[in-house]
């Protein structure tokens, strides 16, 4: 049977010869190229989870020290790049430069009066507070009158509900002067605190950064309750 004559049916011009040991290419080296990919991403995806997990962090309250501010169960970004240092010292090896008696340099600032900071316990450095930050280096701190007094005047704490108190004869109780990198803290619930007030001033090795914001639960979702510390007159 003779075929009718159409463009299906006419004969294609034969190709270029092979060159040879030419081989066409095999469909299962395809998977060495996948392998690779996403090998790739994996490791991308890991070092932006390392470069986003050392300038923030998730943290849960626990307990009521810092009522009404900050629930118990609620979770809070902390910015651990808040008060990060730079130590001049390591770049004592180039020429005509000198660190300093001071060398290590903060680039955005040092913990404030009024920050909540998130640290490492003095006593358990495997446990995580979250208090106020009261005094810094230099200050002189005194519990009394109900109030924290600070280089001799009180200070002026519209978020704070409770009386601040100390236990009699505590040596942190004051008058104490804050040394070199220390920081006196107190939770926002002055009566059921663990704080300053009984274990000491907070060195600035042990701070892990400042609270940021709120995310969970959504009904506290915000910024964190950093205030601007103000004086009263005594």
């Amino acid at each position: 049977m003779q075929l009718p004559p159409g463009p299906s049916y006419l004969a294609l011009p034969p190709g270029p010869p092979l060159e040879p040991g030419f081989e066409p290419p095999k469909r299962n080296r395809r998977w060495p190229v996948y392998f690779r990919e996403v090998l790739e991403t994996l490791i991308l995806a890991l070092l932006i989870f390392l470069a986003v997990r050392s300038a923030v962090q998730n943290f849960r309250v626990e307990g009521i020290s810092m009522d009404p501010n900050l629930d118990h169960g609620q979770y809070i970004i902390v910015n651990k790049l808040a008060y990060a240092g730079l130590d001049l010292s390591s770049f004592d090896f180039l020429p005509f430069f000198e660190a300093g008696n001071n060398p290590v340099k903060h680039i955005f600032g040092t913990p404030g009066r009024g920050d909540v900071i998130v640290f490492h316990s003095i006593q358990d450095p495997s446990v995580d507070f979250i208090k106020r930050v009261i005094g810094q280096p230099g200050d002189t701190i005194e519990i009394r009158d109900g109030k924290p007094w600070i280089n001799g005047l009180p200070l002026e704490e519209p978020e704070i509900d409770s009386v601040t108190n100390c236990q009699r004869g505590s040596q942190y109780c004051g008058p104490i002067v804050l040394g070199e990198g220390e920081y006196y803290v107190l939770g926002d619930n002055r009566t059921s605190s663990s704080d300053s007030r009984i274990w000491g001033p907070v060195p600035e090795q042990n701070i892990i950064g400042k609270a940021l914001f709120s995310y969970w639960p959504l009904e506290n979702f915000g910024l964190a309750p950093n205030e601007t510390v103000s004086f009263a007159q005594p």
